[in-house]
């Protein structure tokens, strides 16, 4: 046989012995399919069973979202070590709001997190020796809340008093509560304290909230207005000179219109 045909024999995994093609010993081979199995086995990972609850689908702007997930690994009944993220779908995209790892017998974990606006969630497993999984998405829907116009009250702290102007970088009393419930729960009123007081539902003094808007009357005219930010305290835009802060409640003579829930 000639040197090429040898050589053809070779890489074919052959031998040539007194002239003769004999095959190469399973011996030889065996190596290549102990890898070829161990690679089939990796590959083989296992999609465990993720089941998820939310504590509520309907909550107040600044509370917490409590999300119970539990995750079995189904060929042992037992729970499926790894990493559980509670992720929120914001811009076409999911982002990950809060990560536990599965630690506990029963295999479930309780992750948490403040939506500061309607989102849909999900929760999503990885783990090692594990295919990734995740629930289908659930809608969460966050409702304005006293809090949330607080928050938006507290952001104009400093601005400087201007008659007439209504922000968002100056504002007289009536000017500043009709930019912060706009802004922040998409509430109109008019620019003009009396007229707000007319707006919402009444409240009594003694059940007032953080966030309820407040007006001063002189007998029953409203002269001026703030919102409330608790322990008897207002923010607001008070006069000329004078900037938006947190001021003591001064006068007795003042009535409580709640607008958002």
């Amino acid at each position: 046989m000639s040197r090429g045909a040898g050589t053809v024999a070779l890489s074919l995994g052959l031998c040539l012995c007194a002239g003769q093609l004999v095959a190469a010993s399973p011996a030889a081979a065996a190596p290549v399919a102990v890898k070829a199995a161990v690679a089939t086995q990796a590959a083989a990972k296992v999609k465990p069973k993720l089941t998820a609850k939310a504590s509520t689908r309907s909550l107040k702007w600044g509370s917490t979202l409590k999300v119970t997930a539990k995750v079995i690994d189904p060929r042992t009944g037992k729970i499926a070590k790894g990493t559980v993220r509670l992720q929120g779908l914001v811009g076409g995209k999911w982002r990950t709001w809060d990560t536990e790892t599965v630690k506990n017998q029963n295999g479930t974990v309780t992750l948490k997190y403040a939506p500061k606006n309607t989102y849909y969630i999900r929760t999503l497993f990885t783990g090692s020796g594990f295919s990734s999984a995740s629930t289908g998405k659930t809608k969460i829907t966050v409702k304005t809340s006293g809090a949330k116009i607080l928050a938006e009250a507290k952001k104009h702290k400093g601005a400087l008093y201007k008659y007439g102007a209504s922000g968002p970088k100056r504002f007289d009393c009536s000017g500043y509560t009709k930019y912060v419930y706009k802004k922040a729960a998409g509430k109109s009123l008019p620019h003009k304290a009396n007229s707000q007081q007319k707006y919402g539902k009444s409240v009594s003094k003694s059940k007032k909230q953080v966030g309820d808007l407040i007006v001063f009357r002189n007998g029953s005219y409203g002269y001026h207005a703030g919102i409330y930010a608790g322990n008897g305290y207002i923010y607001d835009s008070p006069h000329t000179g004078a900037r938006v802060g947190k001021h003591k409640i001064w006068n007795k003579n003042y009535v409580v219109r709640r607008l958002v829930a």
